[in-house]
């Protein structure tokens, strides 16, 4: 029977187990990503550290490793992120120079089924200087505030990750066994099972994203060349890195539409819209079950609500740490109903045998 009596030594350690999680609640998104990544990468990495010589395996395959990771994983998303954010400042800036002109009704809108006449009727040339006139230096000072503060804090994320990865992929062994050895005290000889269970699923949702990324990278490309909008390949990537969360690919496509059609190409805006839409839509519908399908068996709505919930409390790290909690949630359950079932339980009406003094059951003789 477990001692659940408290003590000053376990009062004492949970005092600072809760300190110490107030203390790193800041890094609590570099952390899990960290470990993330750290889960999905251990067998590329043992296959690495085990190409290098016995006596610098320690000391630089971990450095190596991090680095080589980063520059391969980092750099197009950082690529994606300029790119998108280069395309979004041309588009307001020719939005402003249209608007100081005056812009005028785009013929495609007013041809319009349905809503084409109703919006045309309600277009006001001069809108976005009437906007940006309302907007006052305090305003604009709270805006340009905010996003120094959201990118210092992702920047900060991103170099505790990278510093946290390498520390994992020095100690990941001994943290392995360790934590092995907790859960075995804790839950019992299931420990091995919900491991292997977050292990998998860990790296089937973070192969499912690159997959994602990708395949919707590559597919948007092709769809955007043939439409004919200009800088395909560009648009192509953006689509990509952001379609590795659920949605966020037709951000991209929605840029791109809104860009041709402010330049009055209405045929390659409605082709980008049909074709990327069909691309994302077979990505997360298709391809995202389909490569994750062996590590979290979960159904489609279960893992896009286990990625949105994730994703909206912990960043990017949740879209993989969503999925992994609910499959263990699952394992958990299995296993529960399974024990409730297999438990023996004595027949509805029937008496059980009667006791000698003794406490043995009498023997029956034919």
């Amino acid at each position: 029977m477990t001692d659940l009596r408290l003590t000053p030594a376990r009062i004492l350690g949970a005092l600072l187990a809760v300190l110490s999680l107030w203390v790193l609640h800041m890094f609590l998104e570099a952390i899990l990503a960290a470990c993330v990544i750290a889960t999905a990468s251990w067998p590329l990495y043992a296959r690495f550290a085990a190409r290098l010589p016995r006596g610098t395996v320690r000391a630089a395959a971990p450095v190596l490793f991090t680095s080589a990771l980063t520059v391969f994983v980092l750099a197009p998303l950082v690529f994606a992120c300029w790119a998108l954010l280069t395309e979004a400042h041309a588009l307001l800036v020719g939005l402003a120079a249209a608007d100081r002109a005056g812009i005028g009704v785009p013929a495609w809108l007013a041809e319009a089924p349905v809503v084409g006449p109703w919006l045309a009727a309600r277009w006001q040339p001069g809108a976005l200087g009437l906007l940006t006139q309302h907007a006052t230096p305090q305003a604009v000072l709270g805006w340009a505030q905010s996003l120094g503060e959201f990118t210092m804090r992702h920047l900060l994320t991103i170099v505790f990750t990278i510093l946290l990865l390498c520390f994992l992929y020095r100690q990941g062994a001994a943290l392995a066994g360790a934590l092995a050895g907790a859960l075995r005290r804790l839950v019992g000889g299931g420990a091995d099972r919900y491991m292997e269970v977050a292990s998998r699923a860990v790296r089937s949702s973070v192969h499912s994203m690159l997959a994602v990324g990708l395949f919707d990278a590559v597919m948007t490309a092709g769809a955007y060349t043939a439409a004919g909008a200009p800088r395909a390949l560009v648009w192509g990537a953006i689509t990509g890195a952001l379609a590795t969360v659920p949605f966020l690919g037709y951000l991209a496509v929605s840029a791109l539409v809104l860009q041709l059609a402010l330049q009055g190409a209405a045929s390659p805006a409605l082709a980008s819209l049909l074709l990327g839409c069909a691309v994302l839509l077979c990505g997360d519908k298709l391809l995202r079950p389909f490569v994750a399908r062996e590590g979290v068996h979960l159904p489609f709505v279960w893992v896009l609500m286990a990625c949105l919930g994730g994703f909206g409390m912990l960043g990017l790290a949740g879209l993989v740490v969503g999925p992994v909690v609910l499959s263990l949630a699952r394992e958990m359950g299995e296993q529960r109903l399974h024990a409730l079932s297999s438990a023996p339980s004595s027949a509805p009406g029937r008496r059980s045998a009667p006791c000698t003094p003794e406490g043995t059951p009498p023997s029956i003789h034919p």
